[in-house]
């Protein structure tokens, strides 16, 4: 079901995403990468860092928060309402899309 809930994903063109090419010959998901500095081609990703550095500062190591602050952050950002998401969380855009999978 992979292939289905992922059409496709954009990433950077890190070296930590050099595996995605094997992803995406397994699974038929397309990997579409970034142009190198043009943040505006992965907006979503961009918003979602300025909501994580309203706790986490640019610059600032994840290794200094415990794993409890993390998932402080991360359960603030999959409930709040988006306007891209027709103001649903994430959480509840997620869940749909699951239950809309199997059916």
């Amino acid at each position: 079901m992979f292939s289905k809930a992922f059409k496709s994903i954009t990433s950077d063109n890190g070296s930590e995403f050099s595996a995605l090419q094997t992803l995406e010959a397994s699974t038929g998901t397309k990997i579409y990468y970034a142009h190198p500095y043009t943040s505006s081609e992965r907006g979503t990703n961009e918003h979602h860092n300025g909501l994580i550095r309203r706790f986490i500062p640019k610059g600032k190591s994840i290794n200094d928060y415990s794993i409890n602050t993390i998932e402080r952050i991360q359960t603030w950002c999959n409930t709040l309402p988006r306007k891209i998401l027709d103001y649903m969380t994430p959480d509840e855009a997620f869940t749909a899309e699951v239950l809309a999978l199997q059916t």
